[in-house]
């Protein structure tokens, strides 16, 4: 689905592209959702845990950074994750304003076991572009992504 605005050549392809872009990763991240919910964790808690595993442990303020949420939200997720036993959070001993996130070995063991099957779901969900076309679509999402005001 296209826009519908009658507005300039220029304006309507912009439009067109991101609508498509948005209809795209929306798409995609329900199908996704959909597979972390079967272990009982939302896109939001399976991405800390995820980051966590392959980064070790973060600052909450960092860990929502990297996650683009905002304070708010990461510290619910957090929160959320902590009550299931699959992170704790420590406050550092030379900065008290500063909490860091770990995962348990219970929330290693999640992540380990479950981040195959993720990373297999992702692939087949990418099969239906060719090499060249994943590398053509990373660098023109980082292109769109990076740019600033």
């Amino acid at each position: 689905m296209g826009s519908h605005y009658p507005g300039t050549e220029c304006e309507v392809r912009a439009l067109n592209a991101y609508i498509k872009l948005l209809r795209a990763a929306e798409s995609l991240n329900a199908r996704m959702s959909q597979k972390v919910a079967a272990h009982h964790l939302t896109l939001s808690q399976f991405g800390v845990l995820e980051s966590l595993c392959h980064l070790g442990p973060l600052p909450q303020c960092k860990l929502g950074e990297k996650l683009l949420k905002s304070s708010g939200n990461i510290t619910m997720v957090v929160d959320n994750l902590e009550k299931l036993g699959l992170v704790e959070r420590r406050r550092d001993s030379q900065d008290r304003r500063v909490v860091t996130v770990y995962l348990t070995a219970e929330g290693r063991g999640l992540i380990e076991r479950i981040f195959p099957e993720h990373v297999a779901v992702i692939v087949e969900e990418m099969r239906v572009l060719d090499e060249g076309e994943q590398e053509q679509l990373g660098q023109l999402c980082r292109k769109v992504g990076l740019k600033s005001g």
